[in-house]
C-alpha cells in the first residue's frame, strides 16, 4: 500500500474546482462517463492495432445508484490503467491521458472518438463526492490491479488489489448537500442528456440508454428520408410536427464539422428558439446555447452540430472566441442558403409550398446576415394580396411601368392587414396596381432594409397618407366643390376630430370612392413599428399617433352636409361620417363607439 499527496500547485484545487471550474454540479456525471467511453474507445484502437489481445466482450459503459449505500458507480471494460498511470493521470492534475494518447497514436488509427483534452474532468467527481474510489486492471500483460482512494483534500491512498476483469469502476461516496443525484430518476434524465448519443453502450437500471451511431455520424448516401424523420423524432420526441426539410453537414477541412439541420415549421408571432440546436464535441453533448457559434437568425433552426474544433474553457461549458467559430458559423450560413436556393431552382413549385413556413426565416437572414442576403435575394420571393409568388425580379419587372412616382423611383406598395385595409385594397386595385402583402412581424424592419438594397425603390403602405399622391398616374379628377366650399368643409370636419391626433385633407377622389379616409404619415407610422419591434427610435414610443383625415370632396354626403340648413342635423352627419372611418380602422371603441350605434338607430 501507498499513500502520498497529488501533485497539485495550491490545496485550494478542490474547493475551486467544486465551485467555480464547472458552471453546474451536475456534469459530474458527463465527465466520468464520457472518461469511460475514452477508455473503451482507447482499448478498441489497440486491438484494431493488434496491441491489445482481441475480445469478444462488447464494449460498455455502466452506471449504478446505490441510494442506501449513497454511492454511484460508473463501470467500463476499458483500457484500465496500471498503479503507475494512476500515479501519472490521477495524482498530477491537469496532465490529460487521451491528450497523450492521441499524440501517441494519431498517425496510427482513427482517434476522433477520444474526448479529453484538459485533464481535469475525473476531478468533477468531487463536487458531489465527499470520497472517491478508484478500482481498475489494465489491459496489459502481469498487470496488477490497484485501488485509489481520496476524500478530496489534497491525500490519497493507492494499493494493490484482486480484480478480475480489465477496466475500471469509480465509486463515488456521494455528499450530503449532493444527494439529489442518488435518485434514480435524476441520473436517467442526465444521462438522457449529456449521454444520448456516445459512441460506446451505456446501461443504466438495466436498459441501454444511448444510440452510439445517430444519423449526423453517417454518410448522406446511407441514409433515406424515414432515417432524418426518425431522428428528429428522437431528438424532439414532445414535438408533434414534421421538418418541412433537412440540411446534412459533413466537412472535414479546415475544420472538422458534422450535423443535421432541420427547418421546423415556424409560427408567425416569431421568436427565436434558443434551445433547439444541440452541441456536441464528439458525440458528448456540450450545450444548447450556440449563439456564437450559429448566426442568431438559425437559431430558428432544430438539430445537432457536431465538432471536436469548436474551442471550449476547461469545464466544456462554455464557447470560446476563437477564429474557427466564425470559420463555422459562415460555413452553416453558406450551406442553409445553398440548400435554400437549390430547392428554388429544383423545385420552384415545391418551394413556394414551403414558403409561409420559411419566409420569416427567410427575411431575418437577410437582415442580419450580409452574405446569406448576397444569396437569399435570388430565392426570397414577394406575395401580394392574391397569394400570388415573385422573385425580386419578376416584380421589379411587373410592377415599374405602372407603380412609379414622380421622381421616377419604383413604387412597392404593400398592405399589412388584408381585412382592415380591405377598402385601399381594392381602390388600388381598381386603378390597376398590384399590392404586396407584408404582414410579417418584423416586415416594417424588412421594408426599411429592402428600400436600402433595392436601387431607386420606394416601399408605401396602402393606407399611408393616399395612394393618389403617391403614384399620380391617374388622369386628374376634376373637383365639384368649389375652393370656399373645400375650405368650409375642412373647418366642419376640424370640429369634431381631435386636431393634436388628425390632420384635416380635402381631396379630390371618384364619387365612387370611400367619402373619408383615415391614413398615417409614412415615416411616423413605420418608425413607431419599428419602435415597438425593437430597433428604432427610441423617443418614438413617447410621441402621440398622428393621423390624416382624408375628406373625398366628391362624394354626395359632403355636398349634402354643406346643404343642411339644421346645425343638429349636420353635427350628426359630420360625426357620423368620421366615426365610419373610424370604425373602419378598427379606431372607434369605448364611449364613442357607443354613442355611434345610438345614433346609428336614431338616423335609421
Amino acid at each position: 500500500m501507498k499513500n502520498g499527496t497529488i501533485n497539485v500547485s495550491t490545496e485550494n484545487i478542490f474547493p475551486i474546482i467544486k465551485k467555480f471550474l464547472y458552471s453546474d454540479h451536475e456534469i459530474f456525471l458527463r465527465e466520468l462517463v464520457s472518461n469511460s467511453v475514452d477508455a473503451c474507445k482507447k482499448l478498441q484502437a489497440l486491438r484494431a492495432l493488434g496491441e491489445a489481445s482481441a475480445s469478444e466482450e462488447q464494449s460498455k459503459v455502466e452506471v449504478i445508484v446505490d441510494k442506501e449505500a449513497k454511492t454511484i458507480k460508473i463501470i467500463d471494460n476499458g483500457i484500465g490503467m496500471t498503479s503507475e498511470e494512476v500515479e501519472k493521470y490521477i495524482n498530477q492534475i491537469a496532465f490529460s491521458g487521451a491528450e497523450e494518447f492521441l499524440n501517441k497514436y494519431k498517425d496510427k488509427t482513427d482517434t476522433q472518438g477520444i474526448i479529453g483534452h484538459f485533464g481535469l474532468g475525473f476531478y468533477s467527481a468531487f463536487m458531489v463526492a465527499a470520497k472517491v474510489e478508484i478500482e481498475t486492471l489494465s489491459f496489459k500483460p502481469d498487470a496488477k490491479a490497484v485501488h485509489w482512494t481520496c476524500d478530496g483534500s489534497p491525500n490519497y491512498s493507492l494499493n494493490e488489489i484482486e480484480k478480475a476483469s480489465v477496466g475500471t469502476t469509480i465509486t463515488l461516496n456521494i455528499a450530503e448537500d449532493s444527494e439529489e443525484f442518488l435518485e434514480t430518476a435524476r441520473i436517467n434524465t442526465l444521462l438522457t442528456k449529456y449521454c444520448k448519443f456516445l459512441p460506446v453502450n451505456v446501461e443504466f437500471d438495466g436498459k441501454a440508454i444511448n444510440n452510439i451511431a445517430p444519423a449526423w455520424t453517417k454518410k448522406p448516401a446511407d441514409l433515406q428520408e424515414e432515417d432524418y424523420k426518425n431522428f428528429y423524432r428522437e431528438l424532439y420526441p414532445m414535438s408533434f410536427d414534421e421538418p418541412l426539410f433537412h440540411i446534412h453537414l459533413n466537412v472535414d477541412y479546415p475544420f472538422n464539422l458534422t450535423g443535421i439541420l432541420f427547418f421546423p415549421q415556424l409560427k408567425k408571432n416569431f421568436e427565436p428558439q434558443k434551445d433547439k440546436i444541440q452541441l456536441y464535441s464528439n458525440q458528448v453533448f456540450v450545450t444548447d446555447a450556440v449563439e456564437n457559434i450559429v448566426p442568431e437568425f438559425l437559431t430558428m433552426l432544430k438539430g445537432v452540430l457536431d465538432s471536436p474544433d469548436i474551442p471550449l474553457n476547461v469545464s466544456r461549458s462554455y464557447l470560446q472566441s476563437d477564429a474557427n467559430v466564425k470559420k463555422i458559423s459562415n460555413h452553416i450560413t453558406k450551406k442553409v442558403a445553398d440548400k435554400l436556393d437549390e430547392m428554388y431552382k429544383k423545385d420552384r413549385a415545391d418551394f413556394e409550398n414551403k414558403w409561409n413556413d420559411i419566409s420569416v426565416f427567410v427575411k431575418y437572414g437577410m437582415i442580419s446576415e450580409e452574405k446569406f442576403y448576397e444569396k437569399a435575394n435570388k430565392f426570397f420571393l414577394f406575395k401580394n394580396v392574391d397569394s400570388k409568388l415573385f422573385s425580386i425580379e419578376e416584380y421589379a419587372e411587373k410592377i415599374k411601368e405602372s407603380h412609379k412616382d414622380k421622381e421616377n423611383k419604383v413604387v412597392y406598395l404593400y398592405a399589412n392587414n388584408q381585412i382592415e385595409q380591405h377598402t385601399f385594397i381594392e381602390s388600388a386595385k381598381e386603378r390597376g396596381y398590384d399590392v404586396l402583402l407584408m404582414d410579417g412581424p418584423f416586415d416594417s424592419h424588412f421594408i426599411n432594409f429592402l428600400e436600402s438594397k433595392i436601387e431607386n425603390s420606394k416601399f408605401v403602405r396602402v393606407d399611408g397618407d393616399s395612394v393618389e399622391k403617391l403614384i399620380e398616374k391617374d388622369l386628374p379628377i376634376p373637383a365639384k366643390l368649389s375652393e370656399d366650399e373645400q375650405n368650409n368643409l375642412k373647418s366642419l370636419f376640424e370640429t369634431v376630430v381631435e386636431k393634436e391626433k388628425f390632420t384635416v385633407a380635402i381631396e379630390n377622389l371618384q364619387e365612387t370612392d370611400q367619402p373619408m379616409l383615415i391614413t398615417q404619415p409614412e415615416f411616423m407610422r413605420r418608425m413607431k413599428e419599428m419602435n415597438q419591434f425593437g430597433g428604432g427610435m427610441s423617443f418614438m414610443g413617447t410621441m402621440p399617433e398622428m393621423f390624416n383625415l382624408v375628406v373625398n370632396a366628391n362624394h354626395p354626403i359632403m355636398q349634402k352636409i354643406l346643404g343642411e340648413k339644421d346645425e343638429t342635423k349636420k353635427q350628426d352627419l359630420l360625426k357620423q361620417t368620421t366615426d365610419l372611418a373610424l370604425l373602419s380602422q378598427n379606431m372607434l371603441k369605448g364611449e364613442e363607439l357607443s354613442k355611434f350605434i345610438k345614433r346609428s338607430l336614431q338616423l335609421i
